[in-house]
């Protein structure tokens, strides 16, 4: 009788190794070796190989059963032994058949049988980009924007069939839409499951086409909807139409369409989540003597009392001239910055003017060098 080969010597890992190193190990081992990946003059060696692996991988994948070979080797898993041996767990051919082989293959590599989808299918969303206006966004607006989608066959009611005739079951998958194909390796039967090449997976042949959708059940067609903007939303924000999507398949429902909204930035309004911003020229008088300033907003003007000595930088709020909260009436503020323009033209009369004023409030006023000297 043959002497086995040491479990971690077939898959190439130290007696230290962690779990994910020995799947690692075994699923190169079992891709290399898997008698569906070599001739016909190979397959015996190969076979061989790739039993011998997956029987390393059945127990030291096994945390129970790695300790057992830990402790007594090949002996714990030999039947003549007295030991679990492979009969212990079901048998090598069982542990094939039975789970052990078929699950880890299937982790790996998809498994023996394929599964394909047979139920209803839900139709696939649709993406839109939409442009607007700061105002538009800030107020609402309602806007009409027309697609290209596939809708159903009204000639033939999403049939595929011409108009008075029907289609007929398919009589190569009795209806279902898929075939079983059943391919026989070393280690059993592998059965995979694939469309039906006469109908295609749709389980029904049409002899007469409709001559509209070619058979299809649906067909091109460009459509008108009307989207709603709510007044508030923001750059980059979503408005979604439900079921103007795709088209179900097998009866499922339609998918959505999705409307990324993009809001072109305004000349003179900075926007922060419901705040606006705005930097306000004032001239230097005014914000010396102080004024009543007239104060742009999205909804029309409106007034503000400065008062004086108002210095460049400062900040005022005026409350609820802001953008409206999308779940709410409330609006958020508008805050005014202050901007002192200082003149860069002046003709003598008014450069005489500021001299005096500036030497009458130096008469008055210690300079800012005498106060940091006084200190």
């Amino acid at each position: 009788m043959a002497v086995k080969k040491d479990y971690y010597e077939v898959l190439g890992v130290s007696k230290d190794a962690s779990a994910d190193e020995i799947k690692k190990a075994y699923r190169k081992l079992a891709k290399q070796h898997h008698p569906d990946m070599h001739k016909d003059d190979n397959k015996d060696a190969s076979a061989e190989k790739f039993k011998e692996a997956s029987e390393a991988y059945a127990v030291l994948s096994d945390e129970q059963k790695r300790q057992q070979y830990d402790q007594f080797g090949h002996a714990a898993f030999d039947q003549n032994g007295g030991g679990a041996g492979f009969g212990g767990f079901g048998g090598f051919g069982d542990f094939m058949g039975g789970g052990g082989f078929g699950d880890i293959f299937d982790s790996f590599f998809g498994g023996g049988t394929s599964r394909q989808r047979t139920g209803p299918i839900r139709g696939s969303d649709l993406r839109m980009e939409m442009t607007i206006t700061f105002e538009e966004a800030a107020f609402g607006i309602s806007k009409d924007v027309k697609l290209n989608k596939d809708v159903t066959c009204d000639t033939c009611g999403g049939t595929g069939a011409k108009k008075g005739t029907q289609a007929k079951t398919c009589t190569t998958c009795g209806g279902s839409g898929q075939m079983r194909q059943q391919r026989s390796t070393a280690f059993g039967n592998f059965v995979n499951v694939v469309d039906c090449p006469d109908c295609g997976g749709k389980g029904t042949i049409i002899k007469d086409p409709c001559n509209v959708c070619h058979g299809r059940g649906i067909h091109k067609q460009q459509k008108t909807l009307k989207v709603n903007i709510p007044a508030g939303i923001d750059n980059a924000q979503v408005i979604t139409l439900r079921g103007e999507g795709g088209i179900g398949q097998r009866g499922g429902p339609p998918g959505d369409l999705q409307i990324y909204i993009y809001v072109k930035p305004h000349e003179y309004f900075k926007r922060e989540g419901v705040d606006l911003y705005l930097e306000m020229p004032v001239s230097f008088v005014d914000a010396t003597l102080g004024a009543e300033l007239t104060v742009p907003t999205l909804d029309g003007k409106a007034k503000y009392k400065m008062g004086e000595g108002t210095q460049t930088g400062t900040v005022f709020r005026l409350k609820d001239k802001g953008i409206k909260h999308l779940r709410s009436n409330r609006k958020g503020s508008l805050y005014v910055i202050v901007k002192v323009e200082i003149p860069k033209k002046l003709n003598e009369k008014q450069k005489t003017l500021l001299r005096e004023f500036d030497k009458a409030s130096k008469s008055r006023k210690k300079s800012f060098f005498e106060r940091v000297k006084g200190k």
